[in-house]
């Protein structure tokens, strides 16, 4: 693994970081390759938000939310690689998720902190392979050791280009599989699709869900730097406010999670980097792991609470508080927000130590909990905005306030309860770029397709739960025992 510069010791600063993506990558935006990711106005401004985060490193109000000290070495460690073993360490972790979720407004699926949580799924698959395949248990030992020291940022890509699904994609020159092999290695090639993250990265985490025409050369979990040879990375159109006035757009202008095409043309992948290859019973067991839907969870919680606080300044700002309907619509904001809290600590309490000692959230409570999120996500975006009324659609720019003329006529015509124009404005910009916004528009699909769809969680749900105590209870009360 490259080992990235340091400022102090093995953890990085922003800048540190920065300099680690000026790498020779190779990654196109709106049609054209870019030199450097970290200056291009689509990519460069959610590059320079994860370097906040890990400068917090080195703030000591934020030290502790961010790393920890490993009880071996008396290292400090990136917190997003930490290995809960215990309920404590598990909150612990928690609140980093917290911490990067109200960061980036809940705008970036998957942050920093969420490939991670795929390390220690493939940290708690290690028991039931060592045997068969000490070296691939090895090479994830020391991939999740190495990657806590200088923290390294992730993209963790499951999805195979969208193709026409009418036919096999065995045959399909998208399809990444092995090409060939020899001692030191393998090269693959094909593409990967949804690479949320990975222009912007140190590194790509993938691997292949498996189907079940799919060939063993299909089967392979590995990571690789995104600066690999022979790796190409095609952006999607940006969709947040670069550059714009904070006043305009408060979270466009934070920046975004860029997502990409993968394009692996004869990649060589070194062996120490493979995770899994060729064993499919390994594979499916690997994608039951709980680990990153906890992350979600997690995440869609306090994406929750910004929509509720958000609400509730809608309505004080709009002196609407006492009106019966907007009562309501308030109360589903919160009843959404409890029940996620629900969910979240309940999965939490139910948490049991797994062979590898890492301490698992319970899976039905995690499913169940997304599930519902997911559910009701659209429902309490359209309620934010309905209680916004003609609010979202007579948004003024700072310019027009700031104008010698029209400007104090906003001002007079326009004020809120308690409030002036200027602010109850700024307001419905911030819910504007919440729940109407092109990036909006993103992360609620995205949501959708990262949480899993809806029919995909209930197949999920159902297949996982152990209904042995329910049925009996019925059965016996029933009668039929």
């Amino acid at each position: 693994m490259t080992q990235p510069t340091t400022p102090d010791g093995a953890l990085r600063d922003g800048d540190a970081f920065r300099r680690d993506l000026r790498d020779g990558r190779v990654v196109y935006v709106d049609g054209a390759r870019i030199d450097d990711v970290t200056t291009d106005p689509t990519l460069g401004p959610g590059v320079d938000l994860m370097a906040e985060m890990f400068d917090a490193q080195f703030d000591p109000e934020l030290r502790d939310v961010t790393t920890f000290v490993d009880p071996d070495s008396g290292e400090r460690l990136s917190r997003g690689w930490q290995i809960p073993r215990t309920r404590e360490e598990l909150r612990d972790r928690r609140r980093l998720v917290e911490y990067t979720s109200v960061k980036t407004a809940g705008t970036f699926g998957r942050p920093p902190d969420l490939a991670p949580t795929v390390g220690l799924g493939l940290l708690a698959s290690t028991p039931l392979f060592a045997k068969t395949a000490p070296e691939l248990a090895a090479n994830i030992e020391r991939y999740v050791a190495a990657s806590a020291r200088t923290g390294v940022v992730a993209a963790e890509v499951l999805s195979d280009p969208q193709t026409d699904r009418s036919r096999s994609s065995v045959d399909s020159p998208a399809l990444l599989k092995v090409v060939s092999r020899d001692s030191g290695g393998v090269v693959v090639s094909g593409a990967k699709s949804v690479g949320s993250l990975a222009a912007q990265a140190d590194e790509i985490i993938f691997t292949n869900v498996r189907r079940p025409d799919y060939p063993p050369e299909a089967l392979i979990q590995a990571a690789i730097p995104v600066a690999s040879e022979g790796l190409a990375l095609v952006c999607r159109e940006g969709v947040a406010t670069p550059g714009a006035d904070p006043f305009d757009h408060p979270v466009g202008v934070l920046g975004e999670e860029s997502d990409q095409l993968l394009i692996f043309d004869r990649v060589f992948i070194p062996n120490e980097r493979i995770f899994n290859i060729g064993d499919a019973g390994q594979e499916n067991r690997f994608l039951k792991v709980i680990w990153a839907h906890w992350q979600i969870l997690t995440r869609l919680w306090v994406k929750s609470q910004i929509f509720l606080g958000a609400g509730k300044l809608v309505v004080e700002a709009l002196g609407t508080g006492s009106i019966p309907a907007v009562r309501a619509m308030v109360a589903e904001l919160i009843q959404y927000e409890q029940t996620l809290r629900a969910f979240l600590f309940a999965a939490e309490g139910a948490a049991e130590v797994t062979r590898s000692g890492t301490i698992l959230p319970d899976v039905n409570l995690t499913t169940s909990g997304r599930l519902y999120a997911v559910k009701e996500y659209p429902h309490i975006i359209h309620t934010l905005q309905e209680l916004c009324g003609q609010g979202l659609v007579m948004r003024f720019p700072k310019a027009a306030f700031d104008h010698p003329e029209i400007g104090a006529r906003l001002a007079e015509l326009l004020p809120g309860h308690g409030i002036t124009a200027a602010d109850k404005n700024r307001l419905m910009n911030f819910v504007w770029d919440l729940t109407s916004s092109s990036q909006a528009g993103r992360t609620e699909l995205f949501e959708n397709v990262n949480a899993t769809p809806v029919p995909l969680l209930q197949q999920r749900l159902y297949d996982d739960y152990d209904g042995s105590v329910p049925e009996d209870m019925a059965r016996r009360l029933a009668g039929l025992a």
